[in-house]
């Protein structure tokens, strides 16, 4: 089959459109626009690191411009739409996508293994007999632990936390909301209201799911860009792709400056018409638009650089970057902080590293700045 010619402006704005960021209010403005978001996009990053906002909210407030903190409270602790596991990293997943996470609860849960060194059966099942007996617990709740020492720099010195934390990885237990980083732990069914998890997706199963994701949120597809971070299932995601190429499901497709790194699309896909945007956002680090460092440099012409823990003389974009993507080009990387004290986002470092005529937006990103400012300083 011959594959089908397209530049990077092209797959640019396909990109964009297919994670939302060329339109305004792509999910509307509710309540509802959060989960329909997470929904779309399969997952969204949850990360502790606290310099502005944390990505989670960061990345919904880009696609969902009257976006409230206390609408994902809502979705993970009322309507109960959106569960916490994880996929590269720990992420919001949409609750009907929970089954092809149940096998990685069953059988996968080792592979933080590093992180439960130690941890003891009859730590687990104690945690768990309080749950059951006392209600949804954080860690706080905890207080007569014997402590331990740390092996491992994220490790806690309380038994307890990593009981929770396995139990967590086994889908035993559910984070039922969370206030900050503060989590609440629940006992996986009585969150939810079952009385077992939901079947596993099989492997097979699994593996369309994953590469049915990444056509939806990335419009046109390479092995690399489905299997981020999961090299072991290229096998597998090869044969659906290839499959599926054989019904001319998809199409080869031959993006410019790729070389010998075949791409894919849905033919519908390709006879899309679409116009650049106009749109300005300021992006989390951990953006899904940003996070394939490859494949943003690829496509979008920009490497991404995550310098937080780069020696501070190394630094070429500062400690907390964030991608400013202006249309369809990523024009300049922004170091930000907010002084809470002060109530003020305060600006860092400005690189410019688009075309030099991007200067003249400079007014345009200020007022996207100082929209972002005021969604931070909104409590």
């Amino acid at each position: 089959m011959d594959s089908f010619p397209i530049t990077q402006s092209q797959a640019r704005r396909i990109w964009l459109h297919a994670q939302k960021l060329d339109t305004p209010a792509p999910f509307g403005s509710g309540p509802e626009a959060t989960p329909a978001a997470i929904r779309h996009l399969g997952y969204v990053q949850i990360d502790t690191i606290h310099v502005i906002e944390r990505c989670h909210h960061h990345i919904l407030f880009a696609r969902i411009p009257e976006y409230r903190r206390e609408h994902l409270h809502r979705a993970q602790s009322v309507d109960k739409t959106v569960f916490e596991y994880w996929t590269h990293a720990l992420s919001y997943i949409p609750v009907e996508e929970m089954r092809y996470y149940v096998r990685a609860m069953r059988r996968y849960w080792h592979a933080r293994s590093v992180w439960f060194t130690n941890v003891k059966d009859n730590d687990v099942r104690k945690v768990l007999t309080r749950i059951r007996r006392n209600g949804a617990l954080t860690i706080r709740d905890i207080d007569d632990d014997e402590l331990v020492e740390k092996d491992h720099a994220w490790a806690s010195r309380k038994p307890s936390k990593r009981a929770l934390q396995l139990a967590f990885y086994k889908g035993l237990v559910t984070i039922s909301q969370r206030a900050g980083m503060l989590k609440t732990y629940e006992l996986m069914g009585r969150h939810f209201g079952w009385q077992r998890l939901p079947a596993a997706a099989s492997i097979a199963q699994t593996t369309e799911y994953l590469v049915d994701r990444a056509l939806r949120t990335q419009g046109i597809v390479s092995v690399d860009s489905i299997c981020y971070l999961k090299a072991d299932g290229k096998p597998a995601v090869r044969r659906v792709i290839e499959r599926r190429a054989r019904r001319k499901e998809l199409v080869p497709v031959d993006l410019e400056g790729a070389g010998k790194l075949q791409h894919w699309a849905r033919p519908e896909t390709l006879e899309q018409r679409l116009e650049a945007s106009e749109l300005v956002h300021i992006l989390s680090p951990f953006d899904p638009l940003i996070n394939q460092r490859k494949r943003s440099q690829l496509i979008l012409g920009y490497e991404h650089r995550f310098e937080a823990y780069v020696p501070k003389a190394k630094r070429v974009f500062g400690y907390f970057a964030c991608p400013v993507l202006l249309g369809d080009e990523i024009v300049a990387a922004i170091d930000l902080k907010t002084d809470r004290k002060q109530a003020a986002l305060l600006i860092q470092q400005w690189t410019w590293v688009g075309k030099g005529s991007a200067r003249v937006h400079k007014k345009r990103i200020e007022t996207a700045l100082g929209a972002f400012e005021r969604f931070q300083l909104a409590r």
